[in-house]
C-alpha cells in the first residue's frame, strides 16, 4: 500500500532519541523531508544521520521546548526550508518521573505541563496558519495509556498525557473542516531512554518501589499485566505514526491509537 508521503514535508519534536528518532527515521524510508526539533544537538545529528541513510533528508532545529522562547520563529523557519509548506507534525516530546502526589510541587506541575502539554499547544499554534491555507495537514500527539487509565504515580504526567488527548479530540473537530486531520497515539511502557536514561522513569520508578531499576521495571510490569508480556519497542509505535499521518488514515481523525501491549482494558 502507498503512503504517499514521499516528499512531505514533517516536523517532529523530541527527534533526538527514542520514539522521536525511530518515527523520524520511519518517514525517512517513506522518502519524507523531515526537520527535527531537540534540544540534544548529539542527538539530533545521529537522528538526522540515520535519516539521510533511510532515503529521506533531515534538518536540525535545536529547541528548548520547555519553554515559549522562540519557538515560533524556528518553526517558521523549517517552514520555509521546505518552501512554506508543512504537510505532517509529530508532536512527541515529552519526559516524566515517578513521583507520589504529595511529593510533587507546584514547580514540578509547571515543568511537566510545560513541555508534556504546551510544547505540543506552541507547535501545532505555528503551523495551524500554514495547513489552513494550503488546505491539508494532518498532526499526531503522542499520549500515553496513563492518560486513559491513570496509576497512582506518576499523576502529574499522567493529567499531562490527558490534558493531550483533550487537545486533539478538541482540535480535530474544530480543524476538520480544514482538511486537517488530528489523531493521537497513547502508547504503554516502550523501552526507551525515557526510561532508561538517568532520572527516568526506570531509576525513578526504583526509588518508589525500593528495587533496582530493572527489577522495579519488571515488577510494574507484572502489576499491570500486560498481554503481550514485554515492553513495545520504539519502531512499533513510529509505524502507526506514520500510518496516521499517510493517505492510508485519510478519513481518520479524532483518534487515539493504544500502542500499549493490551494495557488498556476499556472497551471505549
Amino acid at each position: 500500500m502507498e503512503t504517499n508521503l514521499k516528499g512531505k514535508a514533517v516536523l517532529i519534536t523530541g527527534a533526538a532519541k527514542g520514539i522521536g528518532r525511530e518515527t523520524a527515521v520511519a518517514f525517512g524510508r517513506e522518502g519524507s523531508r523531515v526537520a527535527l526539533f531537540d534540544i540534544d544537538e548529539t542527538g539530533l545529528a545521529e537522528t538526522a544521520a540515520a535519516v539521510d541513510a533511510a532515503g529521506g533528508k533531515a534538518t536540525t532545529i535545536k529547541a528548548d521546548l520547555s519553554s515559549a522562547g522562540d519557538i515560533e520563529e524556528k518553526v517558521a523557519a523549517a517552514i520555509a526550508h521546505f518552501g512554506g509548506v508543512v504537510d505532517v507534525l509529530v508532536n512527541n516530546v515529552g519526559a516524566g518521573a515517578v513521583r507520589t502526589f504529595d511529593q510533587l510541587t507546584d514547580a514540578d506541575w509547571d515543568k511537566t505541563f510545560s513541555l508534556n502539554f504546551m510544547s505540543y499547544v506552541r507547535m501545532t499554534r505555528a503551523v495551524l496558519p500554514v495547513m489552513r491555507k494550503q488546505g491539508h495537514g494532518a498532526i499526531i500527539n503522542n499520549g500515553s495509556d496513563l492518560a486513559r487509565q491513570p496509576e497512582g504515580v506518576p499523576i502529574d504526567y499522567s493529567a499531562s498525557k490527558a490534558a493531550v488527548l483533550a487537545l486533539t479530540k478538541g482540535l480535530a473537530r474544530s480543524e476538520g473542516v480544514n482538511n486537517i486531520r488530528i489523531n493521537a497515539v497513547a502508547p504503554g511502557p516502550i523501552w526507551t531512554p525515557f526510561w532508561t536514561q538517568p532520572g527516568g522513569f526506570a531509576e525513578t520508578m526504583g526509588k518508589f518501589h525500593n528495587m533496582e531499576p530493572q527489577k522495579a521495571v519488571e515488577h510494574e510490569m507484572s502489576l499491570r499485566q500486560l498481554p503481550l508480556g514485554r515492553l513495545g519497542k520504539p519502531e512499533e509505535v513510529a509505524n502507526v505514526i506514520v500510518f496516521l499521518a499517510s493517505d492510508l488514515a485519510s478519513f481518520v481523525t479524532s483518534s487515539v491509537w493504544g500502542v500499549d501491549g493490551g494495557s488498556i482494558r476499556a472497551i471505549a
